[in-house]
């Protein structure tokens, strides 16, 4: 059961990224989001990586690593626009 509530909560963690995404896509803006936040959610992720590893805790590992997949998306539009200001 424990296994269960943690992957869900691991597909709605993770699956919630996905919007934003899309919006920076179809728009190729990332202007009214906050860089920093971002830099440090990215870093809370990767080191919920690092816990998972520790844990040795499969479900953690994978939906970690693919938020931090969809984080670093969005970093990539953050970044390319802040360049260019």
């Amino acid at each position: 059961m424990n296994t269960a509530v943690g992957l869900f909560a691991a597909v709605c963690t993770t699956v919630s990224y996905f919007p934003q995404l899309k919006k920076c896509w179809e728009t190729g803006s990332a202007g009214d989001l906050s860089l920093k936040m971002f830099l440090i959610l990215a870093l809370g992720v990767a080191t919920w990586i690092v816990y998972g590893f520790l844990q040795q805790d499969i479900v953690i590992i994978i939906a970690n690593a693919v938020s931090l997949c969809l984080l670093l998306g969005i970093l990539y539009f953050k970044l390319r626009e802040h360049r260019k200001a």
